[in-house]
């Protein structure tokens, strides 16, 4: 039998070549729309031009115009890579299959975090060899980022990098059998804003049957901006290029200029009279919505999706332990964290105070900090999804902790994603600086949780208990796996 070293696919825009290695196939940089240009950057995403011949998919692509994202001492180059790789057709997707390519295999779609500025397919994190040795399909892809992805624009169509993703998602409807996956099998997962970008998509009617499941990690269905919100930003962008805040003013801008201008309006104060900031000022650029993707689903958008979210214990840590924050924080740093994401800040601080009678100053401010960007808008989601007894929701913390930075990272943002991937060996994740740390992570962990990822694409089922409104069942997921009921329940009701 003849193994053809390079594998051919037709796509419906004309055929690609991809790289085999070993029982893999990798197909690099599809398009799955139109280059983004001038003003079509500002512009829904349109159809990608057909092409003659075989396009190479062996090689990375472009990636959107983005400026390099830096936390501190840890470091997130395998999450984010080298910054922006320049190139004008970047709206692609990456495909890892299995090289026999037979049929009817789950698909897996990733959409990347990143504050909405940043990420990448390019990133070390994100190859999806380990799906495809497991039989899944993974798609990884590419979104408009930044003033071209988000900021909403008079005479733009809002959320243009979610508009990006259900093109992507229509992409794989039409092609992935091809690839040997099941179109009628797709789970959608992200990992912070990604997963944030996914409980937009769960809420968005023109996704409706494009997915049958959804994975949220460590994103919030309470993230969005409001319109008023989303308008101080774009004043004060429109302000930084000195043009008037429309799209034909936007349209003459170059990459350069807005990817420096997107880098410029870190710190804006979007607390308004009735909201508070949902991305506590880490970010100024999110979903713009006049209603939450909880609210959107507890109204029964997404009710025919399987769901399975979750988040990691100790979120905030990401943004005090690696810029020095952490150990000296104060009980005033407390008092704040809580004043900024809550309308009655000293009920929530005593909560927090009575629920860990142990904890020092860093650890409240970074569990307030934590709920804030993800764990309120967590449960939020998975209350309203669990609502509608049509399909499942699964809940999940991760719990594991990182020893990187003095044993001070621990469970934090971002640091489920190699076991997810079944990349717990990159050697950028290990040493002083790396998210995982010195020394090894249990040697089983990272094929269990992966496991746990395809099952759940695969059957609908995790392998624990479903979670409910009453219960609320969550797989504590650490050295050990506990399932345990309303885990945090007394900060989880100082939020709703």
């Amino acid at each position: 039998m003849n193994h053809h070293p390079d594998p051919v696919v037709t796509t419906a825009q004309g055929a690609v070549r991809g790289l085999r290695q070993g029982g893999i196939a990798a197909f690099l940089n599809i398009p799955y729309a139109a280059p983004p240009l001038g003003a079509g950057r500002f512009a829904p995403p349109r159809p990608h031009e057909s092409w003659d011949g075989v396009r190479d998919a062996t090689v990375p692509g472009p990636n959107a115009p983005q400026s390099e994202r830096t936390l501190g001492s840890v470091d997130m180059s395998p999450y984010f890579g080298a910054g922006w790789s320049r190139g004008e057709d970047y709206l692609t997707v990456n495909v890892s299959t299995p090289a026999a390519m037979g049929g009817d295999l789950p698909v897996m779609v990733f959409v990347h975090g990143g504050g909405f500025v940043a990420g990448s397919t390019r990133s070390a994190m994100y190859d999806g060899s380990g799906f495809a040795r497991d039989g899944v399909v993974l798609v990884t892809l590419n979104y408009r980022l930044g003033i071209a992805g988000f900021l909403d624009i008079p005479g733009a169509p809002a959320n243009r990098g979610l508009l990006d993703v259900v093109a992507a998602l229509r992409w794989v409807r039409e092609n992935i059998a091809a690839f040997g996956g099941d179109p009628h099998n797709v789970t959608l997962f992200g990992q912070s804003a990604g997963a944030t970008v996914v409980g937009g998509v769960l809420a968005a009617p023109e996704a409706t049957g494009l997915f049958r499941r959804a994975i949220v990690q460590s994103g919030s269905g309470l993230g969005a901006f409001t319109t008023e919100q989303a308008a101080r930003v774009t004043r004060a962008a429109a302000e930084a290029l000195s043009i008037e805040p429309h799209v034909d003013a936007f349209a003459e801008i170059s990459d350069e200029r807005l990817v420096e201008a997107a880098s410029r309006l870190a710190g804006i104060d979007l607390r308004t009279g009735t909201h508070s900031d949902p991305l506590f000022g880490l970010s100024p650029f999110s979903l713009v919505l006049d209603t939450q993707p909880a609210a959107s689903v507890a109204a029964g958008l997404g009710a025919d999706v399987d769901l399975l979210i979750g988040a990691n214990t100790e979120e905030g840590n990401l943004y005090l332990v690696p810029v020095g924050h952490y150990s000296t924080s104060t009980a005033g740093d407390v008092d704040a964290a809580a004043a900024r994401a809550h309308p009655d800040p000293a009920r929530l601080v005593e909560t927090y105070r009575k629920a860990r009678p142990e904890a020092s100053f860093g650890e409240l401010r970074s569990a307030i900090m934590g709920d804030a960007l993800f764990g309120a808008g967590s449960w939020a989601l998975a209350d309203a999804h669990a609502a509608h007894p049509e399909s499942a929701t699964f809940r999940y913390e991760f719990a594991w902790r990182s020893h990187a930075l003095d044993g001070e990272l621990g469970a934090t943002h971002a640091v489920e994603l190699p076991f997810v991937f079944d990349l717990a060996h990159l050697p950028q994740l290990h040493g002083p600086h790396g998210m995982l740390g010195p020394g090894k992570p249990p040697a089983d962990l990272a094929a269990r949780v992966h496991e746990t990822w395809v099952r759940f694409a695969r059957t609908g089922d995790p392998g624990w208990d479903p979670y409910d409104n009453e219960r609320r069942a969550t797989m504590r997921i650490d050295t050990a796996w506990t399932q345990v009921d309303d885990p945090r329940g007394q900060e989880r009701r100082a939020w709703s």
